[in-house]
């Protein structure tokens, strides 16, 4: 099927667009599915790192060596042979479970997709501070698994911290979307709009890492607003 707000191919199963963030319809959910477990509470460190190394270095089953050859996320690095992610640093781990997550979902594999979630946002809590745009993977995660509540929170964690940032408002718009509030998520496309040109040029990096997703909700932004930045 395609994206009905930018066209893109996306998956069966899949339920926001991966390029633009589009929610696609059907019944909200807060997880994957019923009874996902979204923290690993109790989970020592130690067994976390042991069981996604792992499943990244293809030790468990034949089954996951493919997914070695998958397209890159938009914005992120390219995927090629999975490493070992006990040997990277806090940051790196949690930025390498996050394209993983992404590339499964945007390739139909929900399973594999569900597997890595919760483990990413274990991955992220797990810093010693959060900067924004981790805040910003957190959020693109919590949509993924379709917690609009905590993608909202993380939305207005940016907010606080960068009221003028746009991965602010692009949580918020989806986020509410995703709670049928369009009301609310149409003043966050304003806001997007009416921010975008000054916060662009200022070529912050992590607008460069994501900058073909900001063009797409940029694309939306001006379909649901009609053109009309907030004044």
């Amino acid at each position: 099927m395609n994206c009905h707000a930018c066209g893109t191919q996306l998956a069966p199963t899949a339920r926001f667009c991966h390029k633009c963030g589009a929610h696609l319809g059907g019944a909200q959910a807060t997880g994957w599915r019923a009874g996902l477990p979204w923290a690993l509470a109790g989970v020592a460190v130690g067994a976390l790192i042991t069981v996604v190394g792992l499943r990244f270095t293809g030790g468990t089953t034949a089954a996951a060596a493919p997914e070695a050859s998958l397209p890159p996320q938009a914005g992120g690095p390219r995927v090629g042979r999975p490493p070992d992610i006990s040997q990277m640093s806090p940051e790196e781990r949690a930025t390498r479970l996050y394209n993983r997550v992404m590339t499964l979902h945007a390739a139909g594999k929900a399973d594999s997709a569900e597997f890595f979630l919760p483990m990413a946002l274990q991955a992220y809590a797990m810093l010693p501070a959060l900067d924004i745009d981790a805040h910003y993977h957190m959020g693109v995660l919590r949509l993924t698994g379709g917690d609009a509540a905590g993608a909202l929170a993380e939305g207005d964690s940016i907010g606080r911290m960068a009221p003028t940032h746009l991965f602010g408002f692009v949580l918020r718009a989806q986020a509410l979307e995703l709670q049928h509030d369009a009301r609310r998520a149409q003043g966050a496309y304003r806001d997007f709009l009416k921010n975008e040109a000054a916060e662009r040029a200022r070529g912050l990096p992590e607008y460069s890492d994501h900058a073909q997703n900001l063009d797409s909700f940029h694309a939306r932004a001006m379909e649901a607003t009609a053109g009309k930045p907030k004044a």
